[in-house]
């Protein structure tokens, strides 16, 4: 399934008045892949994440998603071509249950209209029944389906996490876009939550783009790595050979040839 562009980031440059937040930044991120998007705080990882969710429009340059500008969509327009995420502040809807946020998720990908669902016709049945089984299996998939009928409010923040990665599963993305998910998780649970990524990627078939402060997270599951700093791309490649470059070192640290852990 690898090889050919999903997506495709050419010369992006975003400015806010006199602060530069991107600088000309590009890289493909092939089908079927990993990517992971590191730098350090202020860097423009989160700019970048805000253009491909059409929060933002670059200044300068093109985003295509399987041949097609992105920049023309608005955001609402996003998720019914196959683009999904999750947030660093989760977003989950905290009086409605589990089974709820994640089934919100589903009505993304369902097509109907007023008159059709008032008179409740064949085609809308099958469509919700469709819908139930995804968001079951989802729930299923995800070790969810204890909690499915409780609240989010309340459940651990490993497992609140997982709702909201459920939920953006279930509108059938091809590139998920997951923005700093191993953030305030255990060391056991980051462990998980690299299996779980790697997992979601060989068993639907979903590009992922990564974007992390946990080294160990990103080195361990990315096919390929990106690194930005001030909003330049100062590297890219295998994670091994990212994660040698002075350059990102440098940005990390503040010295050259010291080896990040």
């Amino acid at each position: 399934m690898r090889g050919a562009a999903l997506l495709e980031v050419r010369d992006v440059a975003v400015r806010f008045g006199g602060i530069v937040a991107l600088d000309g930044v590009s890289f493909d991120l092939e089908e079927g892949q990993i990517l992971g998007l590191i730098g350090p705080n202020g860097a423009g990882k989160t700019t970048l994440f805000n253009c491909l969710s059409r929060l933002y429009t670059p200044n300068r340059g093109e985003i295509l998603f399987e041949g097609s500008s992105l920049l023309h969509r608005p955001p609402h327009r996003i998720a019914e071509i196959g683009i999904a995420r999750t947030f660093q502040n989760l977003a989950l809807f905290p009086c409605q249950s589990v089974l709820d946020n994640v089934r919100i998720g589903a009505h993304t990908a369902c097509r109907s209209d007023f008159v059709s669902d008032a008179l409740h016709l064949p085609w809308v049945r099958r469509q919700e029944r469709e819908l139930e089984q995804t968001t079951w299996a989802l729930l299923e998939a995800l070790d969810l389906s204890e909690v499915a009928q409780e609240p989010p409010e309340g459940l651990p923040l490993g497992t609140r996490k997982r709702i909201e990665l459920a939920r953006a599963l279930a509108a059938h993305p091809k590139l998920l876009l997951l923005d700093e998910p191993a953030g305030g998780l255990t060391h056991v649970e980051v462990s998980e939550l690299g299996g779980l990524i790697r997992r979601i990627r060989d068993d639907r078939q979903v590009s992922v783009l990564l974007v992390e402060h946990h080294m160990g997270l990103v080195m361990s599951i990315s096919d390929k790595v990106v690194a930005l700093d001030f909003g330049r791309k100062i590297a890219e490649g295998p994670p091994a050979t990212v994660q040698q470059d002075e350059e990102v070192i440098r940005a990390y640290l503040g010295k050259p040839r010291e080896r990040m852990q």
